[in-house]
């Protein structure tokens, strides 16, 4: 058997976020100022806001998570809970998320084997394993590409 070709559960896992996260990230490029404005009514969320939104989450991840105490994030779409409709450059936040994935995919390729199976407790989700944990990111951030796919197709400035 040739070991070379094994993967690491690091490897794996970041293979499977980098993949998820492309539901993300390959609409960043099409996106315009003015689309970042678009709501689907009755929610109050607009696209600028969800992409900060998923910003803030990966740098949380990233701290909370992953044990990267350096980072220092105030999560203002989490602390507010809804949009103030001050996120409306798209060269702003695309550098944002730019960085937040980098930061993320850093810490995340600090991990080792064992690391994965350690316990950590939030008060977002409680105590579950790093590995357990880290489907929620997954999930986050392509639970909210969907929703920027929708009100980019159907929602308006109004």
């Amino acid at each position: 058997m040739n070991t070379t070709s094994l993967k690491t559960k690091t490897d794996s896992f970041l293979g499977l976020w980098i993949e998820a996260r492309t539901r993300f990230s390959n609409q960043l490029n099409n996106i315009t100022d003015d689309d970042l404005k678009k709501k689907l009514l009755p929610s109050q969320n607009s696209i600028g806001f969800l992409i900060r939104h998923i910003g803030e989450v990966e740098l949380l991840f990233a701290k909370n998570v992953f044990g990267a105490k350096d980072i220092k994030i105030s999560a203002q779409t989490v602390i507010k809970k809804y949009d103030t409709g001050e996120w409306t450059s798209s060269k702003e936040l695309k550098e944002y998320v730019e960085m937040s994935f980098s930061t993320l995919k850093t810490i995340i390729e600090s991990q080792a084997e064992q690391d994965w199976e350690t316990t950590i407790t939030t008060k977002e989700f409680g105590t579950k394993t790093k590995a357990e944990a880290f489907g929620r990111i997954v999930s986050h951030t392509t639970y909210h590409a969907g929703q920027i796919a929708i009100i980019n197709k159907y929602g308006t400035t109004q």
